[in-house]
């Protein structure tokens, strides 16, 4: 097996599109395409939209053939140029993040499905206020936006409380448009963040009951207004496996290395606390994929009287700053040993520093 390498799963991105669609009755999915765009040559039905936040996101979904009409064009920075391509390719929905993003939006001959994105407390998206002008302006100075909603996002890894809250926020923001402008939208765009379990045994069950209880909650605020979700590490988290092999081994001051041809240019889990979590992981034998569990039990015979080894696993980079695992309990493993790391389906492939020391 030539490694180190990233497998991608699109069934499993497929399933998941599925279970994410079935939990929310009738609201659309948007798939935020800088998780991961390697996942992007087999698009899931049930996804109705990507979510594009750069003119390169924007020439992969080119590429790929991705129809213009089902794209978000996004993003916090957006110049006059990156504007006019997304447009002129079509895009279905620009969101705007700034007076001066609905300016240049405006100067653009042609009338487009516009979300303004309103912030959470932070550079994304704007004041209430300024949502607010932009309406009120619509038909004087911007009359080329067809505002059709709002546009929200706060964080990842969210859990129902801040869900809740996000929800509170942008409810007190529609009934405030309604009554001072009488401004009803036809799309709110949010993205809930929900929560992937990268370091606990029961991961997919605790995930499910993430999903029903923003469910619950979502599906309900759905009754009310016209919401549409957006997902980036929910959805393609589980989609994703990286391989690396062991490469050299040895012991320094009592502590075990494992040296991989990986590293931290490829792996980033969120949430790792400086490698001390241990992620999901599975090893590599004789051409079958065993997790940690089936070595212990001598599954297959892989490791018949093997020993326990206390692992420090490292990568192939030249910085301190390169361990992937500060402490595991493992059988003993050989150089030629393949490891499995999984559920980096989303950002580990984007998000990892990929051209350090590379």
């Amino acid at each position: 097996m030539n490694t180190p390498c990233y497998v991608f799963d699109f069934d499993e991105f497929e399933n998941r599109a599925n279970t994410i669609t079935n939990a929310l009755t009738d609201i659309p999915l948007t798939y935020s395409i800088k998780a991961n765009p390697f996942l992007l040559n087999d698009l899931p039905d049930k996804i109705a939209h990507v979510e594009v936040c750069s003119p390169g996101e924007l020439e992969i979904c080119k590429t790929l053939n991705i129809p213009g009409s089902r794209i978000i064009y996004s993003g916090v920075v957006k110049g006059e140029e990156d504007v006019h391509e997304a447009l002129e390719y079509g895009v279905d929905i620009i969101t705007c993040e700034s007076l001066r993003h609905a300016a240049l939006i405006q100067q653009e001959n042609v009338k487009v499905k516009a979300l303004l994105r309103l912030t959470s407390g932070n550079q994304f998206g704007m004041s209430y206020d300024d949502v607010e002008y932009i309406i009120e302006n619509n038909e004087e100075h911007f009359s080329n936006l067809d505002i059709i909603g709002l546009h929200y996002y706060s964080g990842t890894q969210k859990n129902l409380r801040k869900i809740n809250k996000d929800l509170e926020k942008i409810e007190k923001a529609l009934n405030s448009l309604k009554s001072e402008l009488n401004y009803e939208p036809s799309l709110v765009e949010y993205g809930p963040g929900l929560c992937v379990e990268y370091f606990k045994d029961n991961n997919d069950e605790l995930e499910m009951e993430h999903l029903q209880e923003a469910a619950e909650v979502l599906n309900k605020f759905r009754e009310k207004y016209p919401l549409g979700i957006e997902m980036g590490r929910f959805l393609a988290a589980t989609s994703g496996s990286f391989f690396t092999k062991v490469v050299d081994s040895k012991n320094s001051m009592d502590t075990n290395y494992l040296l991989i041809d990986g590293g931290i240019h490829h792996l980033n889990y969120f949430g790792q606390k400086m490698a001390m979590e241990v992620p999901p992981m599975d090893v590599v034998s004789n051409g079958y994929k065993y997790s940690i569990d089936e070595m212990w039990s001598n599954k297959g015979n892989i490791r018949k009287n093997s020993r326990e080894v206390p692992y420090c696993i490292c990568g192939s980079l030249c910085t301190v700053a390169d361990v992937i695992v500060r402490e595991v309990t493992l059988p003993e493993l050989n150089v030629g040993d393949v490891i499995c790391f999984n559920r980096c389906g989303a950002y580990s492939v984007t998000e990892a520093p990929a051209l350090f020391l590379s």
